[in-house]
């Protein structure tokens, strides 16, 4: 799997791992905030973006194309973060002990198992035939009676281009579909292990994604995770509160580049 990024600004190599029906897009502005210090890569996930269309939609997967991509790119060790989903497979990447891995920064996610429904979602998009419309706003006023929140609806239809025959999902839906029990899961085989670097996880103050009943499950897995809440943010923290989001990060990966971990 060789998964499409872009490449931005100069320094230690810093990866982007956006969430799921997300896009390497979605962390634009803070690369671009962040570019003076670091050579940013924003990533597209596989079956997402322009990355190629594949199965398993795997944790394991995900990790060992990120694994595949710092290996193909000659990089000997990078600071990788992830959102949402994209913060599982990095999560998954360092508790398999990769050893590009300099640090770990993970966005509004927990290393557990979510029971959030999101077939009703994915139903929604597969509903809606393509070939009937011909605009952005069209297909937008289609999903508004199943998806009636604009901000949200307008973030799902980042997926939406046109292509030689018309309108496309960029994501592969169906796939995506398939394997939604592993991907609001997370995987069993970790259980038990620890990843020793530092490990940044920024949590959204008005997101229910990390809870103060998962805080123990962080710090078992990740003995050095230091835990920050943006205050004012839900789950799309780079979105909803991004001065905060890049203040919080440049705090972090001051001290992570130097030469050890300084707080528990």
């Amino acid at each position: 799997m060789r998964l499409a990024f872009t490449r931005t600004g100069r320094g230690p190599p810093l990866l982007f791992l956006h969430g799921f029906l997300g896009s390497a897009r979605n962390w634009k502005g803070i690369a671009r905030a962040l570019s003076d210090r670091f050579t940013c890569l924003l990533v597209d996930l596989r079956n997402h973006g322009a990355s190629p269309w594949a199965e398993p939609m795997t944790y394991e997967a995900m990790a060992a194309d990120v694994a595949a991509l710092l290996e193909a790119e000659g990089l000997e060790e990078a600071i990788v973060l992830g959102h949402s989903m994209g913060g599982k497979a990095a999560m998954t990447l360092a508790l398999e002990g990769h050893p590009r891995l300099r640090a770990l920064i993970v966005v509004d996610i927990a290393p557990v198992p979510y029971r959030r429904r999101l077939e009703p979602l994915l139903d929604a998009l597969l509903a809606v035939d393509l070939a009937r419309f011909r605009s952005r706003a069209e297909v937008d006023a289609a999903l508004r009676p199943a998806i009636p929140e604009d901000p949200f609806r307008g973030f799902l239809l980042q997926n939406l281009e046109r292509g030689p025959e018309g309108l496309r999902w960029r994501c592969n839906l169906p796939v995506l579909r398939r394997w939604l029990p592993a991907i609001t899961g997370f995987p069993p085989a970790l259980e038990g292990r620890r990843w020793e670097g530092p490990v940044l996880f920024l949590r959204g103050e008005r997101s229910d994604y990390v809870e103060a009943r998962q805080l123990p499950r962080i710090r078992a897995l990740f003995p050095w995770a230091r835990i920050v809440t943006l205050e004012g943010a839900g789950h799309w923290p780079q979105a909803e509160r991004p001065e905060e989001t890049r203040r919080a990060l440049e705090a972090f990966l001051s001290e992570a580049t130097g030469d050890a971990p300084r707080h528990k």
